[in-house]
């Protein structure tokens, strides 16, 4: 199935070449390569990883009215036309469909060993250096402030708070980032988490020394 991982790939880089910075193919690239490595680790369809890392976000739901059926529909679509198995493509779209982030504030309705190595990787690309980029590029996407400090974070938010937010990009640290950690699903992830949540500490230090004046 390597040239159906191919033609994805080429499907995917059209599809987003003119995505948000932070959700381009570039993300997807990532994501893509750090499911492969996870997955080495774990007992999983390879090709059910691969396609569901290389399409999760071919229309993500904050660039769609918050519509979530959009992102399935379309990588559904695009499997069947290049005569994926059709068990594979209901995977795919399952993990898609319930992968991210805010579906974890909602009832857990589906679950895989798969989705778990592409939810890692995913994750991974949202935090450490790469992940506090990805976050002030949003943040500048939708005009948010940096940070104002009579703006306090939202913890413990209901899915429709945390996708109707509109709060400084600082506050996404606390709301989400900084709780990815504690959320990695295998041993790889893990491990790799560790050192990228350190490194958010340590900017988030140097951050309000310098908004404080004393660095």
């Amino acid at each position: 199935m390597q040239n159906a991982i191919e033609t994805t790939i080429n499907f995917v880089k059209k599809e987003l070449q003119h995505a948000e910075a932070g959700h381009d193919w570039w993300h997807i690239e990532r994501v893509w390569k750090s499911a492969k490595a996870i997955a080495k680790e774990e007992n999983v369809d390879l090709l059910v990883v691969e396609f569901a890392a290389l399409l999760h976000d071919i229309a993500d739901p904050k660039f769609h009215a918050g519509d979530e059926e959009v992102g399935p529909q379309k990588a559904g679509n695009f499997l069947k036309s290049i005569s994926v198995q059709e068990h594979i493509i209901v995977h795919v779209q399952e993990i898609i469909r319930n992968m991210s982030f805010k579906s974890s504030l909602g009832e857990i309705k589906f679950t895989s060993p798969e989705m778990l190595v592409v939810q890692d990787a995913d994750r991974l690309d949202a935090i450490g250096a790469i992940g506090i980029a990805r976050a002030f590029t949003y943040g500048g996407f939708k005009n948010r402030e940096l940070y104002n400090p009579e703006i306090k974070p939202a913890l413990n938010q209901s899915k429709e708070a945390y996708k109707n937010t509109t709060a400084p990009t600082i506050n996404h640290f606390y709301e989400k980032l900084l709780l990815l950690k504690d959320k990695m699903n295998t041993q790889t992830g893990k491990k790799l988490a560790q050192q990228r949540h350190q490194f958010m500490e340590t900017y988030l230090e140097q951050f309000y020394g310098e908004w404080n004046g004393e660095v």
